[in-house]
C-alpha cells in the first residue's frame, strides 16, 4: 500500500475534490407581467452567504452620438473604472444622482481626463444637464454571474458553482423605486433552466 506524506495528502484530496466540483449552466427566462418574453433585462446570480470574488472590468466607455448614450444600458462589477468620450460636435454635461453613484462631469467635449469609479452595487440613472431627452442606465454587479436577456427573454449564466443561489432580474423598463424581482435556486452539478417575471414591465404584444 502506498504511503503519502500529509502535505501529498492534503494537495491530492483538494485536487480530488475541485474535480468532483462540477459547475453547471443556468439558463433564466424573463418574461414580463404578461408573461411574454422579456429582452434586454439584467439577470444576476447573487450566492446566499459568501459573496464570491469579483474583479473590476477593464476597457468599459459609454459614449455620447447623436446625443444619446451608447450603449443605453451597461453592466459593470463593483470597481469598474468607466470612461465617458464625448464624439458630439456639441458639449455634454454628464451626471447621476443615484444612491449608488453620484456625480458630475461638467460641460466637456472630448474624453474627460479621469473615469468614473462604480464602487457600490445598484442602479445608476445617467442623464444630461443640456440634453433632458438622454438617459442611460449602469447595473453595478457585487457577482460574476450576470448576463443580458436575448430576444427571447433567455439569458444564460455560465460557469456556476454548486450551492444556493438568489436570482434577480432589471429592466430599464421598470419604475426608479420598484425592487427588482429575485427567486431563490439551487444549483447543482446539472444545468439548469430558472424562469423569473419582472412584473413591473409589459412589452408590446
Amino acid at each position: 500500500m502506498l504511503r503519502f506524506p500529509p502535505r501529498a495528502r492534503a494537495a491530492l484530496g483538494a485536487l480530488l475534490l475541485a474535480g468532483g466540483c462540477q459547475a453547471a449552466v443556468v439558463t433564466a427566462t424573463v418574461t414580463d407581467k404578461a408573461g411574454h418574453p422579456l429582452p434586454g433585462a439584467v439577470v444576476t446570480l447573487e450566492p446566499v452567504g459568501a459573496k464570491l470574488p469579483t474583479r473590476p472590468m477593464a476597457g468599459v466607455e459609454i459614449a455620447q452620438r447623436k446625443k444619446a448614450f451608447d450603449p443605453d444600458v451597461t453592466v459593470v462589477t463593483v470597481g469598474t473604472p468607466v470612461t465617458f468620450p464625448n464624439y458630439d460636435t456639441v458639449r455634454h454635461h454628464v451626471y447621476s444622482f443615484s444612491p449608488a453613484k453620484t456625480f458630475e462631469l461638467k460641460l466637456y467635449a472630448g474624453t474627460p481626463g479621469a473615469p468614473v469609479v462604480f464602487d457600490k452595487p445598484g442602479v445608476v440613472v445617467l442623464g444630461c444637464n443640456i440634453h433632458d431627452l438622454m438617459m442611460a442606465w449602469v447595473v453595478v454587479v457585487d457577482t460574476p454571474f450576470h448576463a443580458r436577456s436575448a430576444e427571447g427573454g433567455k439569458a444564460r449564466l455560465e460557469g456556476v458553482t454548486p450551492g444556493a443561489y438568489r436570482l434577480r432580474a432589471w429592466h430599464p423598463g421598470l419604475a426608479t423605486d420598484a425592487q427588482p424581482p429575485s427567486v431563490p435556486v439551487t444549483v447543482t452539478a446539472t444545468d439548469l433552466d430558472a424562469p423569473i417575471r419582472i412584473e413591473g414591465v409589459t412589452t408590446a404584444p
